[in-house]
């Protein structure tokens, strides 16, 4: 807290006639901050400057639309502490969305493919906005974060049945692109995430004369070819990095910018970890492409495009250009 005796913060507001689409407005970026409601127009959250900065600037816009705005730290008794704090208990919350998981994780044997993702990255932005609201976190939070660990791999279990287990990380050694040049690669058929992501890091930046052959299973892999993405293949999980980070660290591609990006967002898509904006966009586009592609070799073609572009984005918000 940034004060001695102010820990507290309060927004008061009071709007003139005729002020509903602003007051909803304001209403829901206070509901999102997880602002505490102590009587109507009157808001609590804990003194931290991040929150500061929002209730100021909530403040300035009822200001700008006519209203009276007042922001003010508040100290607070001991007593008045305890209270405060129970506004801000959240177990009924990590309650409710555990049932939901539960839920889902009952029925996902029955789901297709878009429910289950559809109804997974709901979930996911549930927990992602409970956690960042969750000021004062209590004995709930832990057994929600299992759940969904527990969640997330029955998931990628049911969606992709032979998915690596991670080998022992004892090191990824350096390798020369020009050595993994017109060579045939296999992965696992009806791609996903890492997988698309890593063919097309491969045509792209390993093996522009790559060939690729798509497995209906991995026992199905011809001898000659160069595995990536299942269990015993040349390249797959390392530690807690997933196939597409393993390629980059094994051809010294991690200092590009766009492409450690890019590994971010693969990463949480396929193993979960801290949530990427931009991979609830990418799961939709590669969802509706699957439904649109005949072939893993049209998928490929269908997101090249998407990722050069997201790539690209991913060096621009780095500061630097693209190569």
């Amino acid at each position: 807290m940034d004060s001695p005796g102010t820990d507290w913060q309060l927004l008061i507001l009071a709007f003139q006639g005729g002020q509903d689409s602003t007051r909803v407005r304001l209403w829901r970026a206070l509901k999102a901050l997880g602002a505490a409601t102590l009587r109507d127009g009157v808001y609590l959250l804990p003194n931290r400057s991040d929150l500061r900065d929002a209730l100021l600037e909530l403040a300035e816009s009822a200001r700008a639309a006519g209203n009276q705005a007042y922001h003010l730290p508040v100290a607070a008794s001991a007593e008045e502490q305890v209270h405060y704090r129970s506004l801000f208990d959240r177990e009924a919350e990590y309650r409710t969305l555990q049932t939901s998981a539960e839920t889902l994780l009952g029925q996902l044997p029955g789901l297709g493919e878009a429910e289950l993702l559809k109804r997974l990255r709901q979930i996911h932005r549930e927990a992602e906005q409970l956690r960042r609201t969750d000021y004062f976190p209590g004995p709930g939070r832990g057994p929600l974060e299992a759940l969904l660990s527990r969640l997330e791999s029955a998931a990628q279990s049911t969606l992709s049945p032979d998915e690596p287990s991670p080998a022992p990380d004892s090191g990824i050694p350096r390798l020369d692109p020009a050595d993994y040049r017109g060579r045939l690669w296999a992965t696992r058929a009806a791609m996903w995430v890492d997988r698309v992501a890593s063919a097309w890091l491969i045509r792209e930046f390993i093996d522009p004369e790559a060939r690729f052959v798509w497995l209906p299973t991995p026992a199905d892999c011809p001898a000659e070819a160069l595995g990536f993405d299942f269990n015993g293949a040349a390249f797959t999980h390392v530690g807690d990095r997933v196939t597409f980070e393993v390629l980059l660290a094994a051809f010294g591609l991690e200092r590009d910018s766009g492409l450690a990006g890019l590994a971010e967002m693969v990463h949480f898509l396929d193993v979960g970890g801290r949530p990427i904006p931009e991979a609830a966009g990418f799961e939709s586009i590669l969802t509706g492409a699957k439904q649109q592609c005949a072939d893993d070799d049209a998928l490929l073609a269908r997101v090249t495009p998407v990722l050069h572009d997201l790539r690209q984005a991913y060096e621009q918000q780095s500061g630097r250009d693209p190569r």
